[in-house]
Order: C-alpha cells, then sequence, then structure tokens
C-alpha cells in the first residue's frame, strides 16, 4: 500500500510539474522526494516478496492499514519538506517582503 500512495503521488506531482512548468514552484524537488520514495518502496516491496514468497499478495487487514498511514505519513512528511524548501528558497521573494514590511 505504500508503494502504491507514492507511486500515484509522485506520477500526480509530476503530472503537475509538467503541465505547470513554473520553476517558482520548485516542484521538481516534491517529484524527486516521491520518486525516490517510490523507488525505496518497490526495493523493499521486492526484498518482502524475495522472503514471504506468494504471502506478500495476502496481507492482513491490521497490516493494511499500517501501511496506508505510512504510506500517507510519508506523503505528509515530503509535502513538508517541500514546503520548507519552498519558503527557504522564497523565489517569489514573499516571505522576504513580508519581513522587511515589519
Amino acid at each position: 500500500m505504500t508503494l502504491l500512495l507514492t507511486v500515484f503521488a509522485a506520477v500526480i506531482a509530476t503530472a503537475v510539474w509538467y503541465t505547470k512548468n513554473d520553476k517558482g514552484l520548485n516542484l521538481g524537488v516534491l517529484c524527486w522526494m516521491f520518486w525516490g520514495a517510490s523507488l525505496m518502496w518497490l526495493v523493499d516491496a521486492v526484498f518482502e516478496y524475495k522472503e514471504l514468497g506468494a504471502d506478500y499478495f495476502t496481507p492482513e487487514a491490521g497490516d493494511m492499514l499500517n501501511d496506508t498511514f505510512l504510506g500517507l505519513s510519508v506523503i505528509a512528511l515530503a509535502l513538508v519538506i517541500w514546503v520548507v524548501v519552498l519558503l527557504i528558497k522564497d523565489p517569489k521573494g514573499v516571505v522576504k517582503a513580508k519581513l522587511q514590511n515589519k
């Protein structure tokens, strides 16, 4: 479930990046984080399948719920990191302008 959620987030972020193509939003950073997480979960899935075999495809409900929460947490953390990067880089000068207007 974590792999599925992060791949969906990566595809959506990439589609927005491709259609928007706004360098000010740093959407490329968000895409890299989601695709990196997707790759990480893919490697995890391969090794877990190697260990569990066919049982990998029949998870229990509790395991699926935990994986869903983990996937959503990874997406939320990536979004928080992206917002922090956006605020630090401040490509449109909004934060700088607000701080100077004290």
